[in-house]
């Protein structure tokens, strides 16, 4: 990796990180030895970069730094093109056409030869014998907005037999998987997380009333308890295994 290169990964590494990282740890993921890590570091102080921290301690980013935009090595151009093949596959209508027009201005603004990279990268998300997504009766564009605002929904949701309830529901995520799209949200009924297939949805209103509970720490309390149920439902089914041996 080039001196520049690595500088730069320094940079991105600690923007990754809300806390101290450790000269040992920074070292490790760029494949220098520590004596190079804190010299570059020393560099980048020096260059105005607002790097506090010491040896031995970890080392922080203050905030407020960024660096010009658009600053891409090849590996996270091919990251990036890579997430947004996939969008071009598996998204609803307008973030396909939303994928589309994030490629023509990364593109419009890369280097000739970055551009090459960028276009021509060798990774693709293809969705052979994948059976087509079943279409929403709701606008996902519309629950995108309400996620990002906070928003209630009020739905009409069909289960598995078809039976209708009425919901009032705090989205939290979209979530596209290979053959169904599902709203994570907190369900007053069942006062509980529950997921929502966006097919079964027969009729959604975006509420003006928010909900208070910040989205983001809503999101990671449903994540642990999901985590936790999937790690019971595997060690429950790794007991059985072992019962019937």
């Amino acid at each position: 990796m080039r001196r520049a290169d690595r500088l730069l990964q320094i940079v991105q590494l600690l923007r990754r990180h809300r806390g101290p990282v450790t000269g040992d740890a920074m070292a490790e993921e760029l494949e220098v030895s520590v004596r190079t890590l804190y010299r570059d570091i020393v560099s980048l102080q020096s260059t105005g970069v607002p790097i506090r921290g010491e040896a031995g301690v970890g080392y922080v980013l203050d905030e407020g730094y960024d660096l010009p935009p658009l600053m891409f090595n090849s590996d996270e151009l091919e990251a990036v093109m890579m997430g947004l093949r996939h969008v071009q596959v598996r998204g609803d209508e307008q973030l396909i056409r939303t994928a589309s027009d994030v490629i023509a201005k990364i593109a419009a603004v890369l280097s000739p030869e970055a551009r090459d990279e960028f276009i021509e990268a060798p990774l693709y998300a293809p969705d052979f014998g994948m059976e087509p997504i079943p279409t929403a009766h709701i606008e996902l564009k519309d629950v995108r907005h309400a996620i990002r605002g906070q928003n209630k929904l009020r739905i009409s949701y069909a289960d598995a037999q078809g039976e209708l309830s009425e919901r009032l529901i705090w989205p939290l995520s979209l979530t596209f998987f290979a053959q169904s799209r599902m709203i994570v949200a907190w369900c007053e009924l069942r006062q509980d997380f529950r997921a929502f297939r966006t097919d079964r949805v027969e009729h959604m209103e975006v509420l003006e009333e928010r909900y208070r509970e910040n989205r983001v720490a809503l999101r990671d309390r449903w994540w642990k308890m999901e985590v936790a149920r999937r790690e019971k439902e595997a060690a429950e089914k790794a007991g059985s295994q072992v019962a019937m041996k």
